[in-house]
């Protein structure tokens, strides 16, 4: 009984430790907020490092943790936040006029740097002493770094000053966490010890059923929650209700995409973006700011925790212990790594920004050679999920004592920390230099129209309608061009059409909400849209 209630009492003062270290860093990133160089990731990693030494230093070298890493932590409690706040507080305009774009770096350019990192690990790590990896480690080491973190560069861009470039750093974000968790557990789930035509086409079928169900999922479950919130209408009794309900259905969507093995990420980030148009008008004023303030402030602690806790692994004296007869070795895979990681980063963004180029009809829609910089660095970050995906794959409950799977834990971490730091710190420089502050374009772009015109403007020229008219002068298209190119302006008239006629009545939205009192049609909050 008193070892238990021992057990008991070193917890709660690791969690009350842990709580002091989380209140630390957001004062810390406050009074950095103006800082050229810093941001809340790399501050939470700096933290976290500094502590995992002073729990060293105490513990006489045993430990560097105050918990235990766990991937249902990570899965089920820290990430659903993430991703579904991402989906609610997206600007849907702008998502979806990009949505092609976002669709090719995110899963297309995941699948190309996928290979390019595995068959690159194949080809490098024959020289190194990490002879105990097979075929599915070297595929699931590909799925693993191609997972950006692009929350560095999404804190230094600015959506109103950059709507383009934003939208596809945010967008492309989401859908290659997305597709690299798709990627890795399909890789899992194969036999790859004989791989042939296939086993090819059943892993590409079982990679679009993923996708599209998981997408689907998450789309029902919001269209779920709108129609259930619209009917009951619980804000005539009590707003808590309302909140409650949204983030019950919210985190439902995750779980059910769990249950059914499925991407939860998708999912989520689908639900959210469902829950935003349709249930979220649907909710009184108050309940409205509460949710969309609960939300983001759920996803922000869930962000400062991980990077917090990855600061502390890093310095995990058993992993290091196991490497420690070659930190040679261990210096060799980390360097590649990153070299695969740059390689594999430029050999999609690049090429693919081509493509899509060609597919724009205005010269200002085009992504031009600085935003496509910009667009590779973004995603040279690795983070939380690439971390827990390396657990997944070469640990046992966060513990190994496999040389190569050691070597790859390590190496992994080392490849977070000096990315995040090191690419995180360079960030905002290299931001500043590459796309200089407009405030006139700024202004211009800030209070976005929200006519179905507006789909034809293009995002970054700063002009009116009225200035758009004067695209006579602008050179015609090729046929090619012409081709490849669809009016994104009339997919969006007939989906508005579809919208306004059949999905609003049915599920609600902004303007189709009944009138009763103290019911949720204000109009007075657009701006949230």
């Amino acid at each position: 009984m008193g070892a238990n209630l021992s057990s008991d009492h070193s917890s709660v003062v690791s969690i009350n430790l842990f709580v002091v270290l989380l209140c630390a860093c957001i004062v810390i990133g406050h009074l950095l907020e103006e800082n050229r160089w810093m941001n809340e990731s790399i501050t939470a990693l700096a933290l976290g490092l500094c502590t995992g030494v002073v729990i060293l230093l105490t513990t006489g070298g045993k430990s560097s943790h105050l918990l235990v890493f766990s991937e249902d932590l990570f899965f089920i409690y820290l990430l659903p936040p993430i991703i579904f706040n991402a989906g609610f507080q997206v600007k849907k305009k702008q998502f979806f006029r990009n949505f092609m774009t976002i669709m090719l770096f995110g899963a297309v350019g995941t699948l190309i740097s996928t290979a390019i990192i595995s068959i690159g690990a194949m080809h490098f790590f024959k020289k190194t002493n990490t002879s105990s990896l097979r075929i599915g480690d070297y595929l699931a080491i590909g799925a693993i770094f191609s997972a950006t973190d692009s929350v560095c560069t999404l804190q230094v861009l600015n959506q109103d000053e950059t709507p383009l470039l934003y939208s596809l750093v945010f967008g492309e974000g989401v859908v290659n966490d997305a597709t690299s968790v798709v990627l890795f557990h399909a890789i899992q789930s194969f036999d790859l010890s004989h791989i042939n035509s296939s086993i090819g086409l059943e892993f590409l079928g079982n990679f679009l059923y993923l996708f599209i169900s998981s997408t689907i999922l998450g789309v029902l479950t919001g269209l779920l929650s709108a129609y259930i919130i619209k009917k009951l209408y619980f804000g005539r009794h009590s707003t808590d209700r309302e909140v409650a309900l949204m983030m019950l259905m919210a985190y439902l969507s995750y779980m059910l995409a769990e249950l059914f093995y499925l991407s939860a990420i998708l999912t989520v980030f689908f639900c959210g973006i469902v829950m935003s148009h349709y249930t979220w008008h649907n909710v009184t004023e108050s309940s409205r700011i509460t949710t969309k303030h609960a939300f983001a402030t759920w996803s922000f602690v869930a962000e400062i925790f991980i990077f917090l806790y990855v600061g502390m692994d890093a310095l995990d004296i058993e992993k290091w212990k196991v490497v420690s007869d070659s930190p040679g070795t261990s210096v060799r895979v980390s360097s590649i790594l990153l070299g695969l990681v740059l390689v594999g980063r430029a050999a999609f963004v690049f090429p693919l920004s081509f493509l899509s180029n060609l597919t724009k009809k205005s010269p200002n829609e085009k992504i031009n050679i600085k935003q496509q910089v910009t667009i590779w660095w973004a995603g040279l970050m690795r983070g939380a999920v690439s971390m827990a995906l390396a657990y997944n794959q070469f640990t046992r409950s966060g513990h190994t004592h496999l040389h190569g799977n050691a070597i790859m834990i390590t190496s992994t971490i080392t490849v977070v920390l000096f990315s995040t730091v090191v690419f995180g710190l360079m960030t905002k420089p290299l931001v500043r230099i590459l796309l200089p502050s407009q405030k006139h374009t700024a202004s211009m772009l800030s209070s976005e129209p929200s006519s179905p015109k507006s789909f034809a403007v293009p995002l970054l020229n700063g002009q009116d309608s009225e200035d758009n008219q004067a695209s006579h002068n602008v050179p015609r298209p090729t046929s090619f061009r012409m081709l490849l190119s669809t009016p994104s302006h009339t997919v969006h008239h007939y989906w508005r059409k579809f919208d306004n006629g059949f999905m609003r009545p049915v599920f609600g939205g902004r303007g189709f909400v009944p009138f009763v009192p103290c019911s949720p049609t204000d109009q007075s909050l657009h701006q949230w849209q």
